[in-house]
C-alpha cells in the first residue's frame, strides 16, 4: 500500500517524466494538480482506492482517477513504470541543478547522451555543452559552479530534511522500557541551519538492549559501527547517526559535550580548569596533582633552597566537586546561568551568562500569528479557506494571505483584477470567522530598479506588503543594496521577506549589504522577515543581534505554500531562538489587539494613512 504523499510523489514524478517527452502542457498541468489535490486529500484510506470518490475531487478527472486507484491498492503503476523504462532512472537528478528544466535535460540526453550528473560535469568540462543550441559558455558555467556546490555540500543536510527522523528516533528511544533520559545533541539541538551528523544520548542501564532496538530501527538503512557504549549507523535519509549510551550519572556530562559546539566546549572546560576541576565527556572530576621534578648538582644537593631531593607534590587542594544531576548544575557550578543550546557558539554566551544578562528566548507558545502565506490564487497547494483553518488548528490569532504579484509569472502571480477578487474572497471568508483575523496582503516583486511591481494606489488598499526579490540576482552588491533599500522606503511596504534570496544547499544568496539594509529597515520601520522554510531561513541568525541592536523587527513567516507547512513556524523560532532574539523582539508575538496598529505604524508615520 502507497500513503497519500507516496501517491502524490508518483504524480509528481509522472509530470516530469511527461515534460521530458514533451508532452501536451495541460496534460502535464493535469498530473501536478491532481498531485496537490491529493496532498490535501483529507479521507480515509480506503478512499483512495475507490475511483468514484476519487473523481469526485476537484482536479482529478477519470483517467487519473483510476491510476490513483491503481497505487493505492497495487502499490504500483504499469504507466510509470512504462514511463520509467523509456529513460535512465539518474536523469531526475538532473532536475536538482538550477537552470536545468525539462526542455535543456531533454537536449542534453539527446543530443549528447548525458543522463546523470557525473555526464553532465564530463561534458561540461569538455566544452560540449556549450556549443548546444540554448546553453553557450555563460550557462555551461553556471551549470559547473552548480555542480561544485552540490559536491561541496555532500554529506550535509538541511535542518528540517532530518528534522522528522531525528524526532521519530528520540521519541521511540524514549519509549523504551530501558532508556532513563533521552535527547538528540550536537549541532541538531543547537539548531544550526546545516547539519552533517545526528548525536544521540542514552542513559540507561542496559545499553545492550539500547543498542539492538537502536540498530534494528527501520529508519536505519547500514550499520557503521557496533561498540559497547557507541554505535554508528547510516539512516535512510543517509545522514550518520551515533548513538552514545551512558549511566545516569555521566548523562549531563556527555549531553553537554556532545551538544558543543567545539568553542563552547573548551570554554567550559577552562571554567572547570580555574576551578581545580578537569571536565570532560562524562564527570567532573579534580584536576590531575601537579608533580615537580627537582634538579640536583654532582654531589646530589639540590639546586633549590627547599633542600628536597626526588619528586614533589602540589599541596594545592582543589575544592570539591559539586554534585551534577543535570546540564543546568554544571552550569551553575561553573558560576553560570544556564546558557540555551542555540545560543552555544562562543559569540558572547559566557559574558552574559557570568553577567546575569541571557536574554529570555523566544517560544513558539510566543507567536499569535504569521503573515506570508499563499494559497491556490498564485502558487500555493491549498485554498484561502484551508489556510485558514490551518491556521485555526494551530491556535493562530491571525493570518496574513499573500500569494505572488503578476511578475511571478512562473508562480501564477495576481494582477490587479484577481487581487480584487482575492480582497473579497477575503472579506466574505471574515464575516463567517470570528475567531481568527484574516489579513489581505500580497507578496510584491521588487523590480531590477528597486520599483514595485504594483503601484502604491493598489498597495495602498492591503492590509499588509511583503516585497521581495525573485529575479536578476546577478546585480553587483551596491547595485542589489540600492535595489532592496528604495523598495523597502516606499510607505506601504510593511516587511521584507528572505532578504538574501539563499536556498541552503543549493544557492547562496545574491551579493547585498546587509547592515546598510538593516539601517534602512531601522530607518523606514521596516520589518525584516526571518523565513521559516527550511530551505531559507533567511535573514540568518548570525544577523539578528546586530538587527536586534539597530531597533529592528523581525517577523517570523512560515512562506507556506501549503498547509502542512504552516508548521515550519518552529524551524523559524529556532533560528529566532539562535540569534538572541525575545518575543519582545518578534512583531507576530503581538496579541491580535496590538497587531493591527502595528500594520498601519509605517504608513502612519509617513503620513500616508489617517
Amino acid at each position: 500500500m502507497m500513503t497519500k504523499e507516496q501517491i502524490a510523489e508518483a504524480l509528481e514524478e509522472i509530470a516530469t517524466l511527461l515534460e521530458l517527452k514533451e508532452e501536451n502542457p495541460f496534460k502535464i498541468r493535469a498530473y501536478q494538480n491532481a498531485a496537490r489535490s491529493i496532498e490535501a486529500f483529507g479521507a480515509s484510506f480506503s478512499d483512495l482506492q475507490n475511483q468514484e470518490t476519487l473523481e469526485k475531487i476537484p482536479g482529478i478527472g477519470k483517467a487519473i482517477a483510476a491510476k490513483i486507484s491503481e497505487l493505492a491498492t497495487t502499490g504500483g503503476l504499469k504507466f510509470l513504470d512504462e514511463l520509467r523504462t523509456e529513460f535512465p532512472s539518474a536523469i531526475l537528478e538532473l532536475f536538482s541543478i538550477p537552470g536545468l528544466g525539462a526542455k535543456k535535460i531533454k537536449a542534453l540526453y539527446e543530443q549528447l547522451k548525458v543522463s546523470s550528473i557525473a555526464d553532465l560535469q564530463a561534458a561540461c568540462e569538455s566544452g560540449r555543452v556549450a556549443e548546444l543550441p540554448g546553453f553557450g559558455e555563460a550557462t555551461q558555467a553556471k551549470i559547473c559552479n552548480a555542480i561544485a556546490n552540490r559536491a561541496k555540500h555532500a554529506g550535509s543536510f538541511q535542518f528540517g530534511e532530518i528534522a522528522a527522523e531525528a524526532e521519530k528516533l528520540r521519541s521511540d528511544l524514549a519509549a523504551h522500557d530501558d532508556a532513563l533520559q533521552v535527547s538528540v545533541a550536537g549541532s541538531f539541538r543547537r539548531r544550526k541551519e546545516i547539519v552533517r551528523d545526528l548525536d544521540f544520548i542514552v542513559a540507561s542501564k542496559i545499553p545492550d538492549a539500547i543498542t539492538e532496538f537502536f540498530c534494528a530501527h527501520p529508519l536505519v538503512e547500514t550499520l557503521i559501527a557496533r561498540g559497547p557504549t557507541k554505535t554508528s549507523v547510516r539512516l535512510k535519509s543517509g545522514i550518520q547517526c551515533d548513538l552514545r549510551v551512558v549511566t545516569n550519572a555521566e548523562y549531563p556530562f556527555a549531553l553537554n559535550s556532545f551538544t558543543g559546539s567545539k568553542e563552547h566546549n573548551i570554554v567550559m572546560r577552562n571554567r572547570a580548569l580555574n576551578r581545580g576541576w578537569t571536565l570532560n565527556e562524562y564527570r567532573l572530576g579534580p584536576a590531575p596533582i601537579v608533580e615537580t621534578k627537582l634538579e640536583t648538582d654532582k654531589a646530589g644537593s639540590p639546586e633549590s633552597p627547599t633542600k628536597k631531593s626526588g619528586r614533589e607534590r602540589s599541596k594545592s587542594i582543589a575544592p570539591s566537586i559539586p554534585k551534577i544531576n543535570e546540564e543546568p548544575d554544571l552550569y551553575r557550578a561553573l558560576g553560570l546561568d544556564f546558557i540555551p543550546p542555540e545560543l552555544r557558539e562562543n559569540c558572547g554566551e559566557f559574558e552574559a551568562a557570568e553577567s546575569g544578562k541571557l536574554p529570555r528566548l523566544i517560544e513558539l507558545e510566543n507567536l499569535r500569528g504569521t503573515f506570508h502565506c499563499h494559497t491556490t490564487a498564485s502558487d500555493g497547494h491549498n485554498s484561502l479557506e484551508e489556510m485558514v483553518a490551518a491556521a485555526q488548528e494551530l491556535g493562530l490569532e491571525y493570518i496574513g494571505i499573500a500569494d505572488h504579484s503578476r511578475s511571478s509569472v512562473q508562480a501564477h502571480g495576481l494582477d490587479a483584477p484577481r487581487l480584487k477578487v482575492q480582497q473579497a474572497q477575503i472579506r466574505k471568508l471574515q464575516s463567517i470567522l470570528p475567531d481568527i483575523r484574516i489579513f489581505s496582503g500580497i507578496e510584491c516583486d521588487i523590480l531590477r530598479d528597486g520599483s514595485l511591481d504594483f503601484d502604491d494606489e493598489i498597495l495602498a488598499d492591503l492590509d499588509f506588503v511583503v516585497a521581495s526579490v525573485h529575479s536578476t540576482f546577478n546585480l553587483s552588491e551596491a547595485e542589489m543594496t540600492r535595489r532592496v533599500v528604495r523598495a523597502i522606503s516606499n510607505p506601504f511596504v510593511t516587511m521584507l521577506a528572505h532578504p538574501t534570496g539563499r536556498l541552503l544547499l543549493k544557492r547562496e544568496g545574491y551579493a547585498i549589504d546587509i547592515p546598510a539594509v538593516l539601517d534602512a529597515a531601522a530607518e523606514t520601520g521596516t520589518w525584516i522577515e526571518l523565513n521559516a522554510a527550511p530551505k531559507r531561513l533567511d535573514l540568518d541568525w548570525r544577523w539578528w543581534p546586530l538587527a536586534k541592536e539597530k531597533g529592528v523587527r523581525c517577523v517570523i513567516n512560515p512562506d507556506a505554500h501549503r498547509t502542512t507547512r504552516l508548521q515550519d513556524l518552529w524551524f523559524g523560532i529556532g533560528a529566532a531562538r539562535k540569534g538572541w532574539l525575545t518575543k519582545e523582539d518578534v512583531v507576530n508575538c503581538l496579541p491580535l489587539g496590538k497587531i493591527d496598529g502595528a500594520l498601519k505604524a509605517k504608513r502612519q508615520s509617513n503620513g500616508v494613512l489617517e
